[in-house]
């Protein structure tokens, strides 16, 4: 298994694992990234600075991906876990976890301070994931994702 930047040509198979994901736990809902305009070009919405997209793939497949931006009205030391998403096949390997690992271990690299996530409660193995990695619940949301369907913030310090 592989954790590479992603490429161009990474767009579609991400786009489809991310859709699968959500419609598989009944959250293909306005609200999520399933409607979110850059799911079909992931590549091209990483390119900013102080932003990276990481891929896992085995065999030349795309396994799933996970990225750092700093979305709309976070506070400048901090940065948005984004778009985390498995194929139902690499689910419970730890791969998760270590496209997780990357992007925080990218975030401090670029001198982000804290790192924050929303999710949802059909999540539940994922949100267990980000507590095991030092995420803490928070009462209410950060900035301005546009992903109002989201109920579950958490916030992990980069010390």
């Amino acid at each position: 298994m592989n954790i590479r930047p992603i490429t161009a040509a990474d767009n579609l198979a991400m786009a489809n694992i991310l859709r699968s994901s959500l419609e598989e736990f009944g959250l293909d809902k306005p609200g999520t990234a399933y409607f979110d305009e850059s799911t079909d070009r992931l590549f091209e919405s990483f390119q900013k600075e102080r932003t990276a997209y990481f891929i896992a793939e085995e065999n030349g497949e795309v396994l799933g991906g996970a990225g750092i931006y700093p979305s709309n009205g976070l506070p400048s030391d901090t940065v948005e876990l984004v778009k985390m998403y498995m194929s139902a096949s690499s689910r419970g390997k730890g791969i998760g976890k270590q496209l997780m690992l990357k992007c925080i271990e990218f975030a401090k690299s670029v001198g982000y301070q804290k790192i924050y996530l929303e999710t949802m409660p059909e999540l539940s193995s994922a949100v267990a994931a980000y507590e095991k990695l030092g995420f803490r619940s928070l009462t209410g949301p950060l900035g301005n994702t546009g992903h109002y369907s989201c109920t579950i913030w958490m916030l992990r310090e980069l010390a």
